[in-house]
């Protein structure tokens, strides 16, 4: 397990373009070819139009989003099984945590079978519902173009982690809310992911388990409590929600396990498949990180879940 997880990690940046190559699918997709919805949160800087560029850090984060894309990273060309993943990094809703917890997860999850769409979406210069209408746009596109893709319209997925969780969550809950449509012709096309896959996810902006620093760069200062409500994803869940693995560490500090335990209660009172695991070692962000016990070997209890449920099989020809 040690050495996959760090071949991964080294194989992470110089595998996506030689996948993508391999699988002549382009490897960068504009979400908003038509033009970025306007931003619609009064306070945020996107709505003053005081935007600066796009910023990259040393650690691989993306920060500042203006033009939201999906980064397209083919399954390894030997066992495409015709699942598809939308991915959400995370951090806190102010950067993405793009090397660690998009481009090592997406070599992983190439290493499955799986087709992945890392999303680079707005962040806190636009607020809510910017990130909630690219996440459903990603999936809608990726929907309206599965056969161009070799994907199953079926089998799309969201998966994040952190803030990123609490994105994928949105899109589990959240998939038919007018907040996330725009107006746009993809709108007719659903939005509902087919499983979902949380990781240490933010779920609840209400207190005491809130992660403050999410809940300011998503809803500003002061969130109305209709707002609250709304993005407090345990508050959202219905028996539409798909099916949902939850992964969580008790010695998180930063976004306590009672938010993957608050969701996993609502999906459970709700009759929706789930499961929850829950690991001692480790805080918050491990991201693939060896040496913390159990908690290391969770890309395996993962594996074992997506295949559990059918989607590391094949899919049938359509």
């Amino acid at each position: 397990m040690k050495r996959r997880l760090l071949n991964l990690l080294a194989l992470s940046t110089p595998l996506l373009p030689m996948l993508a190559s391999a699988a002549t699918l382009p490897s960068v997709l504009p979400l908003w070819p038509e033009g970025v919805p306007a931003a619609q949160r009064a306070d945020a800087p996107a709505a003053r139009g005081d935007l600066g560029a796009e910023r990259v850090d040393a650690n691989g984060g993306i920060a500042n989003v203006s033009v939201p894309t999906l980064t397209v990273v083919p399954p390894a060309v030997d066992r495409p099984n015709g699942s598809a993943v939308i991915l959400c990094p995370g951090g806190g809703y102010r950067y993405l945590s793009w090397a660690r917890e998009g481009q090592q997860y997406a070599a992983w999850l190439s290493t499955l079978g799986i087709t992945t769409f890392i999303l680079k979406s707005r962040l806190e210069e636009w607020g809510h519902p910017a990130p909630l209408q690219d996440v459903l746009r990603a999936i809608r596109l990726v929907r309206s173009r599965a056969a161009e893709f070799g994907v199953d319209p079926k089998r799309i997925g969201v998966m994040g982690s952190s803030a990123g969780g609490h994105l994928a969550a949105s899109a589990s809950t959240l998939f038919d809310h007018a907040d996330g449509r725009t107006g746009a012709a993809l709108d007719q096309v659903s939005a509902r992911p087919d499983f979902a896959v949380l990781v240490y996810p933010v779920i609840t902006m209400m207190d005491p388990a809130a992660h403050a620093g999410s809940r300011k760069a998503l809803l500003g200062a002061a969130p109305s409590p209709a707002l609250l409500a709304l993005t407090s994803l345990e508050q959202q869940v219905s028996a539409a929600t798909p099916p949902t693995l939850l992964l969580h560490t008790q010695g998180d500090k930063s976004v306590p396990v009672d938010n993957s335990i608050l969701y996993y209660q609502a999906l459970t009172r709700a009759g929706v498949p789930a499961e929850l695991f829950v690991f001692e070692q480790g805080g918050h962000g491990i991201g693939m990180r060896d040496g913390l016990g159990n908690a290391s070997a969770w890309p395996r209890r993962a594996e074992d879940w997506l295949r559990q449920r059918g989607l590391l099989h094949k899919a049938a020809a359509r």
